[in-house]
């Protein structure tokens, strides 16, 4: 614990972690040429999946002001939409845009997660704070500023989730993103260490929701707009904190009141590594297909398959799935699934789509295409083991692989041979082959949504590095909006 001294010159303890989680925000200078690259392709490519949300209404439904016509001066612009709304709402509308198709970024460690959830809160207040400076006559931030503030929220979500597993404990990881948001928006909002402190500390007292909504017999849409949630509460919290409101000092430390000893069975929240850029540098791309990463080298083995089994699906006598513990644990998921949400989260259900299609889009995962009735044949016909390489391999920090391998057997004794992909395209160890086609995906989800026009004039815009980092926020996003 670190001591520091109140104002009532007593004393106190308090938890070294939020300390060191507001020190990292306030002091730490980003300098790698690595995670401000990468985190250009995360802006781009997390904006995108956004955009391409918006072409479902289940999404839709969600978004804009919670009172209609609500007025808000200098207020934040959603992307893809004409809403003007306030930080925290504003995120919500990011946020849950962002995570609502499972085809943003994505971090696995003890704990899992989407780390450029934290966007939500980032650029909606990125481009709030931007608004109100430039209508008091003062410079606003600039694109570059929210590259920072994503490599810190990256960083600060993706090391807390390395050793700390709040899903064996019931927990949902989006406790993390609120814990990030509200520490990298605090500064943004013109907070210093106290400010930030406090607003991490309320973070960690608001506690985080169940995981029941992702998993059997409970699954549903809500896990598409949870980030959405915790990011606009990170905002928040942040904002009442650079009011001035009192934070806590020991709030996961606290004997029998504390976070430790009420939700995580009395274990101590560790810090794996100091905190730097590593989680940016390192963190995994949803490049081909919109589906739960721990299924995306499944997904990547299925499709390979589908030219040698597409002809013979009424001759396979069983299917391998080969896989690791933490997908046994979360996506090997038989009998009926009952939504989209459900769906996107079965490692059974992907496998069977890709080595039918050869392809695998979030229109796979909608009612219409879930009624073909040789999707549940085919997992009726699937067996998943775990291969204890995989799992290892999966954990350690050299590799962090998410293997899978599928195998398909027909009834003639024949089989394919075994597919086995231990990185998916997004991996670090796959980056160069990466980038093309996260451009590509990028202007693939842009032209879903914007007049030609509009479409070149942004992508003019973002894919010059240079001439994006150094743009202001408002008219960043004001290229984005209608």
């Amino acid at each position: 614990m670190a001591s520091i001294t109140s104002t009532n010159e007593t004393v106190e303890k308090r938890d070294i972690l939020i300390e060191e989680i507001a020190r990292y925000v306030l002091e730490k200078e980003i300098t790698s040429t690595e995670a401000f690259e990468t985190a250009r392709y995360g802006l781009l490519d997390t904006l995108g999946c956004g955009i391409l949300a918006l072409q479902y209404p289940e999404c839709t439904k969600m978004l804009g002001p919670v009172v209609p016509g609500t007025i808000v001066p200098n207020g934040t612009r959603v992307p893809g939409t004409s809403y003007v709304l306030d930080p925290v709402q504003g995120a919500f509308n990011i946020g849950c845009m962002i995570r609502w198709l499972d085809y943003n970024d994505t971090w696995l460690a003890a704990e899992w997660g989407h780390p450029s959830d934290n966007l939500g809160g980032i650029l909606a207040v990125a481009d709030y704070v931007s608004r109100t400076r430039v209508a008091n006559g003062k410079e606003p931030l600039e694109v570059r500023d929210v590259l920072e503030a994503m490599i810190k929220a990256h960083e600060i979500q993706g090391v807390l989730a390395l050793d700390n597993s709040l899903n064996r404990v019931g927990l949902d990881h989006v406790l993390f993103v609120k814990v990030a948001t509200a520490a990298v928006v605090s500064k943004m909002l013109g907070g210093g260490l106290e400010e930030i402190m406090n607003a991490v500390s309320h973070a960690w007292i608001d506690n985080a929701s169940l995981r029941t909504y992702r998993h059997f017999p409970n699954t549903g849409s809500r896990k598409s707009w949870a980030a959405g949630d915790a990011t606009s509460r990170g905002v928040a919290l942040a904002l009442i904190a650079v009011k001035g409101e009192m934070g806590y000092n020991t709030p996961l430390s606290a004997p029998g009141w504390g976070f430790q000893d009420v939700l995580f069975k009395g274990k101590e929240l560790t810090l794996a590594r100091p905190f730097g850029s590593y989680v940016m540098e390192n963190v995994l791309f949803k490049v081909s297909y919109p589906a739960e990463f721990h299924a995306q080298t499944a997904a990547e083995a299925a499709v390979k398959l589908h030219p040698q089994v597409a002809g013979r699906l009424g001759e396979i006598k069983n299917i391998t799935i080969t896989t690791h513990e933490s997908a046994i644990r979360i996506i090997d998921k038989t009998g009926p699934l009952h939504n989209p949400a459900d769906r996107d989260h079965c490692i059974q259900y992907i496998t069977a789509v890709g080595l039918l299609k050869g392809d695998i889009t979030a229109d796979d995962y909608e009612d219409e295409a879930a009624g073909d009735p040789r999707i549940d044949a085919l997992r009726d016909k699937m067996t998943v083991v775990e291969n204890k390489k995989y799992s290892i391999d999966y954990l350690d920090p050299n590799k962090r692989s998410i293997a899978n391998a599928v195998q398909v057997f027909f009834k003639d004794g024949t089989s394919t041979e075994k597919v086995e992909v231990e990185y998916p395209l997004g991996h670090r160890f796959r980056r160069e082959e990466a980038i093309p086609k996260i451009v590509l995906k990028f202007s693939n989800n842009l032209a879903t949504h914007y007049p030609a026009k509009q479409r070149e004039r942004i992508e003019t815009a973002c894919l010059q590095p240079n001439r994006l980092e150094n743009m202001k926020v408002n008219e960043f996003v004001e290229q984005f909006t209608l």
